[in-house]
């Protein structure tokens, strides 16, 4: 929220992402940016997909700089979610006037 409430909305999502890891790290928190994960499909690897942020091992955060969050960056949260076989995933949406989240579980 702080991000949000100090830069508002209508930049791209990397300015967030930027500004996310150095909150982040001010609050000590161990992260990877843009963490790649391959995809398989029956055993074969069809392409790879980057995760906004993978957080302590734990949680996936993915995030968006859109006007309203839409079912299919929700399908996409949850999605990571269980490719990087993650317990549970936060999707933060920076573009709208008042920031959206919401948390996507296994």
């Amino acid at each position: 929220m702080v991000i949000h409430n100090t830069l508002g909305n209508g930049f791209q999502e990397v300015i967030y992402q930027r500004c996310l890891a150095i909150e982040l790290n001010k609050i000590g928190l161990d992260f990877v940016r843009e963490k790649s994960h391959s995809i398989y499909y029956n055993g074969i690897h069809v392409g790879k997909r980057r995760a906004d942020f993978v957080v302590e091992n734990k949680i996936m955060v993915e995030l968006k700089a859109v006007i309203n969050l839409q079912d299919a960056h929700l399908a996409q949260a949850k999605n990571y979610v269980v490719a990087y076989d993650l317990p549970v995933g936060l999707l933060i949406n920076f573009g709208a006037k008042s920031l959206q989240f919401k948390k996507v579980f296994r």
